[in-house]
């Protein structure tokens, strides 16, 4: 466990320096990141890069689903592990209800988990309809919901690129998103939650 945590500092740092000094990425917080809450890190999604970006700048490990292609490479495979990422292949990717029972039990288990609520990256680089699981995770397990968003990663890697553009990158890590168990339990409740997180999204996309 402890060679777990400094691997993944390790992978971490390098990858924020590069990403730094390569894409000039920057992160902003519009609240400090409570110590003692774990939260469900709700981020757009334009392309490959996005969970490395948020990985490298969230300060604690996160957990998330990634497609098992992406582990066929020994380094990229590697890195993205240390990172938090699990592999899912298109099959059990297909099933939502097992998609939302992973990230359930991560949660459970004391982790922060990535979800990117467009459900796939954006195929022009402009915010996608948000699909209700992350509404669905969030109510089961009374979880709130950091919303995050990045700019230029379209730009710098779009879907079917191979390489990396140096193109300016920005994160932007929003007000945490809290709701009252009445809000949590009812099916009703679940929308009030999707408004709001489509608030957030489009407040900080328009903050480009």
């Amino acid at each position: 466990m402890k060679q777990s945590k400094i691997f993944y500092f390790i992978v971490s740092k390098f990858f924020k320096i590069l990403l730094m000094i390569y894409n000039r990425c920057s992160a902003k917080w519009l609240e400090k990141l409570p110590d003692n809450e774990k939260f469900i890190v709700a981020c757009n999604h334009a392309s490959n890069l996005d969970p490395l970006i948020v990985g490298c700048f969230f300060p604690r490990r996160l957990r998330y689903l990634a497609k098992e292609e992406l582990f066929k490479g020994w380094f990229l495979g590697t890195c993205i592990t240390a990172l938090g990422a699990m592999p899912v292949s298109r099959e059990s990717n297909s099933s939502a209800a097992a998609a939302l029972k992973s990230f359930m039990k991560l949660y459970q288990e004391g982790n922060d988990v990535l979800i990117f609520p467009e459900g796939g990256r954006t195929l022009d680089g402009k915010l996608q309809p948000l699909e209700a699981g992350v509404a669905l995770i969030a109510a089961h397990e009374h979880a709130p919901i950091l919303p995050v968003f990045i700019h230029g990663s379209f730009k710098a890697m779009p879907p079917g690129s191979a390489f990396v553009k140096p193109t300016k990158l920005r994160v932007t890590f929003g007000k945490p998103l809290r709701f009252s168990d009445e809000v949590y339990d009812s099916k009703a409740g679940r929308k009030v939650i999707m408004d709001s997180l489509n608030s957030a999204f489009k407040e900080m996309e328009a903050g480009e």
